[in-house]
């Protein structure tokens, strides 16, 4: 059931959405226009006239469409859609109904993107996620605006604006776009070893989401909850995709910020719009007050998470994404968060890179919308009752009625009026503060090793060679030989064999000496080997077809695959159609070379020896081939299609025994038949491949792309 609070929502929105569907043009105040495509001159061929209103609104409108672009969390897509929690055990935690109340389903609307790019950067470039959420609670705006990795590199906000600098583009050149891979960001690393951690994460296989969907999202910081009694428990908070977590290879990011730059907010859009919504569940560590100094790390410090093992993650409720927004400019680029936009309920703590977040956001919102009434705009407004004695300013859409814009008065009967508590009222959290003004971090954030080498040490062996493989490309960017060498000086502080094996890529001398020890600890949760599989909802496969190609097979596959939620895609040599071997036709989506490998999650190619026989005289559909196999995809044939298999190279293709078969090696499914349907096991067997990702295990090194 949909709640008040969410037709409220969908009814404001909808008042100032404009449907142009038999209207007439006309002037931003109402005149109705004759003519919009030429100016009002002094004749034919005279001077144009100082005097046209039209043509000087519509010129200088467009003049002030663009507004500053984010510093940071640039590029972005989002969606609608809601929040509402399981039940209500979190009830003597906080007073913040969204999360208590299982009657309560609350609009929400979630902005996905990448830092450091501008709005015009690729999808899949090697970055941050921004995970930010807008509740629209009865009890006014909360913002939860996280990213898809638990920590951060710094640990005071004051730092972030050398941070940024060193990750931008560099100021010389305005080069690179959209990447670290530079000398400035790894200058910078090698300086400030609180950044490990985070870029641990970052040469991680965590940096390059499959999707949006598939993407874990933190609140990075420690919070308070507060209950209705005013006492506290400190809360981090979890998104995890229903789907599992799942990332891209470096070699497909790349091939893919060419082939659809984006890739990412493409697939957002045409799933929601396909029905197959996007689905989150809200986990939170708690921790007791008493228990504050019980790890061995501070709660304060956005450089370290609570490992699982010590706190587990509770579920709490689900975020479904249901809707796109309608304008991109109006809705995606003018949302506005602000990580002090919070309710009763929900509190801050004294970890000092938030501190300067809950300064920074209001700051960037005023230059960035163009005044202090930013909040007023559709996507930003609440759907509790406002009521400020606030006036005037840039951008103001309300008309205020009465005398009065102050408190306390008598002539508006003392409104808008104080509530208290028990009304609803925020009660900040009565925290006992003392100590002398100065600027120095305490000592219990001076560990900055341990963690990233928790995070190495939880690394399946295939995710550590990606990482390595990360450093490797990274540094190898980097002109300066000492910013290379300095870095794996920091490496070695987490692992040995890490540093050596970065260092022997990079050309830069191992370490010697005696190594920082190993602390042998792990933390499962930290690696994707681990996450969700089985499912292969929402999959793409490409099926290759060319004239000859066995038809009942093609839609076999279609609807086999179609039953168990993937999208099986048709690629030809050439749009249109392509002949069957059985005289039907059979309709392509696309031209294969119109597409690439990388933009699907596995392929298959069907039986029929003209169609084989064409695809395998095709560079192009062999070089598909060869590389979705060499990224770890299951790669699948039958019959003839067996033909395309072994000319890409695919070790593991080889005929069934006997007339009827299906052969599963490594991800690599093949089958022979002797016509009609496709054998048992044959779909099963490739979907079982595509449940899991990747075959990782898989041996392609051999094997060009």
């Amino acid at each position: 059931m949909v709640t008040d609070d969410h037709n409220a929502k969908q009814r404001q929105l909808d008042e100032v959405r404009k449907d142009l569907t038999d209207t007439h043009l006309t002037t931003q105040q109402g005149v109705r226009i004759d003519h919009t495509d030429d100016a009002l001159t002094a004749g034919e061929r005279g001077p144009t006239l100082l005097e046209d209103f039209h043509a000087r609104e519509k010129i200088t409108h467009f003049d002030h469409e663009r507004i500053p672009e984010r510093v940071v969390h640039a590029r972005g897509a989002g969606a609608y859609g809601y929040f509402q929690p399981y039940d209500g055990w979190l009830a003597d935690r906080t007073v913040a109904r969204f999360l208590t109340d299982p009657g309560e389903r609350t609009p929400v609307f979630v902005r996905f993107s990448t830092v450091a790019g501008s709005r015009g950067s690729a999808d899949t470039v090697r970055d941050v996620r921004g995970f930010a959420t807008k509740f629209y609670t009865k009890q006014g705006n909360y913002d939860l605006v996280g990213n898809n990795m638990p920590v951060f590199f710094i640990q005071d906000g004051i730092k972030f604006p050398d941070f940024v600098h060193a990750v931008k583009p560099e100021p010389d050149n305005e080069m690179p776009q959209a990447a670290s891979a530079h000398d400035t960001f790894w200058d910078f690393v090698a300086l400030q070893p609180e950044t490990l951690h985070m870029v641990m994460w970052l040469m991680s296989d965590r940096a390059l989401p499959r999707s949006f969907r598939m993407m874990q999202g933190f609140g990075v910081h420690t919070f308070r909850l507060i209950n209705a009694e005013g006492r506290a428990t400190f809360v981090k908070f979890h998104w995890k995709p229903v789907l599992g977590s799942h990332s891209l290879v470096w070699d497909e990011c790349q091939k893919i910020a060419g082939k659809d730059p984006d890739y990412n907010r493409r697939d957002l859009w045409e799933s929601i719009e396909a029905g197959q919504y996007p689905e989150y569940e809200l986990g939170v560590q708690l921790v007791e007050e008493s228990q504050e100094f019980d790890f061995d790390f501070d709660l304060l410090d956005a450089t370290k998470i609570i490992p699982e093992e010590l706190v587990p993650v509770r579920p709490v409720g689900k975020l479904v994404l249901d809707r796109n927004p309608d304008n991109f400019f109006a809705e995606t680029e003018q949302i506005a968060f602000h990580t002090a936009n919070v309710v009763p309920g929900i509190d801050f703590t004294n970890d000092p890179l938030l501190q300067a977040r809950n300064f920074s956001y209001l700051d960037t919102q005023l230059i960035r919308l163009g005044g202090p009434n930013f909040a007023q705009l559709p996507v930003n407004r609440p759907v509790a009752d406002v009521a400020t004695n606030q006036r005037d300013g840039y951008g103001q859409q309300c008309v205020h009625k009465g005398r009065t814009s102050y408190s306390e008065n008598t002539l508006a009967g003392g409104c808008p009026m104080l509530a208290g508590v028990d009304e609803g009222a925020f009660s900040h959290y009565q925290e006992k503060v003392e100590g002398r003004t100065i600027r120095k971090r305490s000592e219990s954030f001076k560990d900055f090793y341990s963690q990233a080498t928790l995070f190495w040490n939880s690394m399946a062996p295939w995710e550590k060679e990606h990482i390595v493989a990360a450093f490797r490309f990274e540094l190898g960017k980097v002109d300066h030989q000492h910013v290379r060498d300095s870095v794996v000086q920091q490496l070695d502080h987490i692992d040995r064999e890490l540093a050596t094996a970065v260092a022997e890529g990079v050309g830069v001398s191992p370490p010697t000496g005696s190594p920082t020890p190993n602390h042998g600890r792990s933390s499962p949760a930290l690696s994707l080997a681990n996450s969700v599989t089985g499912t292969i909802a929402t999959r793409r496969v490409a099926v290759l077809v060319a004239d000859g190609v066995d038809a009942t097979e093609v839609a076999q596959i279609q609807r086999e695959l179609s039953e168990r939620g993937a999208l099986a895609e048709i690629l030809g040599p050439h749009d249109g159609r392509v002949r069957g071997t059985d005289g039907h036709e059979v309709s392509v989506d696309r031209a294969i070379n119109t597409m690439g490998s990388v933009l699907y999650d596995g392929v298959i190619v069907p039986g029929g020896a003209d169609s084989a026989r064409e695809l395998s005289a095709d560079g192009y559909a062999i070089h598909f081939v060869a590389e979705a196999y060499k990224h770890q995809k299951p790669v699948a044939a039958s019959d003839e299609g067996m033909e395309l298999l072994q000319r890409a190279g695919v070790a593991e293709a080889r005929q069934p025994d006997g007339v009827n078969g299906v052969v599963a090696e490594l991800g690599v499914v093949t089958a022979a038949h002797t016509g009609g349907a496709l054998p048992d096991g044959f779909i099963e067997e490739f979907a079982a491949a595509l449940g899991k990702h990747r075959v990782w295990e898989r041996d392609t090194s051999a094997v060009p792309a």
